[in-house]
């Protein structure tokens, strides 16, 4: 999710930042990845032969089914945390300001909520945009009730915003979401990582959804080359034709030498690890509205669904196991 945070090694490092609570911790899974060499541009993964591909063996480090509110355990932060990076003057509004709760530079229109914010008024307004039914997590974006507007700096919708960071980060390893990615004129549906020290990039965009195009996922590394400062990313858009009303896994492996991203666990495309890449990075999951950048969201109006929801049905990391 592209945003430039100014508001938008060890070959098998353990994670930062252990679960507390991490349910069947000995689950393996085994994936396969493209050996021929790495250009400089990140290049799609056709259908190969299977000689060409070699097994990664991996460990989960990190699971969330949604048998619960989100919120209930220690897994999840809803909204962003900041970093050493992040000047300490951006915090001057606290935290009745709306700063950690969306992405201004990238055009958003909604502020991401829940029970316990209260926007510009000191009491918690209890607006909760999660919701469990049957281990499936809803995160719902709706429009914002006018009386709450000025509260809520007049944004047109609320929503929400689910981080690891201070939680959970890893370096290396597998990373992947099993949703279906909801459509319509400016949703904007995400799933995506940013490095543990708070700096940007680097940023793996796992999964997002442009509304306007149903069944449009896109998949994208993005990095910093340190001698012009200047902004690189590469990636590709998928066609995934039921994405909108069908469960399907979206997944980045992300090994010392290539970033390799996977719908249903098979490989779709890749790109040789980029400058920058140093440090663990933490899970982002949330539903935005309205882009200002991110071509095929657009902004609100008329056409807009007045509620809409991102369904997910679990979250995971894994680790890539010693040889």
């Amino acid at each position: 999710m592209l945003c430039a945070l100014v508001m938008t090694g060890s070959l098998f490092a353990v994670p930062a930042f252990a679960q507390a609570d991490l349910a069947n911790a000995t689950a393996k899974l085994t994936l396969q990845v493209a050996t021929a060499m790495l250009g400089e541009r990140c290049r799609r993964v056709e259908a190969p032969n299977p000689a060409s591909f070699a097994s990664v063996s991996l460990h989960r480090t990190f699971h969330d089914d949604f048998d619960t509110h989100p919120l209930q355990g220690d897994r999840w932060v809803p909204h962003y945390a900041g970093g050493a990076a992040w000047p300490e003057a951006r915090y001057w509004g606290g935290d009745g300001s709306d700063f950690k709760r969306k992405t201004s530079w990238n055009g958003e229109q909604q502020i991401y909520v829940d029970p316990r914010y209260g926007g510009r008024e000191t009491a918690p307004l209890g607006l909760d945009p999660f919701s469990v039914n049957d281990g499936i997590l809803s995160i719902t974006a709706s429009r914002t009730p006018p009386a709450l507007k000025s509260v809520l700096f007049n944004n047109e919708y609320i929503s929400g915003v689910l981080t690891t960071q201070s939680r959970f980060s890893q370096k290396y390893g597998y990373f992947e979401i099993r949703a279906k990615v909801p459509v319509g004129t400016a949703v904007w549906p995400a799933f995506w990582m940013l490095a543990d020290d708070g700096g940007w990039p680097p940023e793996v965009d796992i999964m997002e959804g442009r509304g306007q195009r149903p069944g449009d996922i896109v998949m994208t590394t993005h990095w910093r080359i340190p001698s012009t400062q200047r902004i690189e990313s590469c990636g590709f858009d998928v066609k995934v034709a039921d994405a909108a009303t069908v469960f399907h896994n979206y997944g980045v492996l992300w090994q010392p030498d290539r970033i390799t991203y996977f719908i249903d666990r098979q490989p779709v495309s890749e790109i040789k690890v980029p400058v920058g890449f140093d440090d663990p990075m933490y899970m982002i999951v949330n539903l935005a509205m309205g882009s200002k950048f991110f071509e095929g969201v657009g902004f609100v109006d008329g056409e807009t669904p007045a509620t809409v929801a991102f369904e997910i049905d679990s979250i995971s990391a894994y680790q890539i196991d010693e040889r």
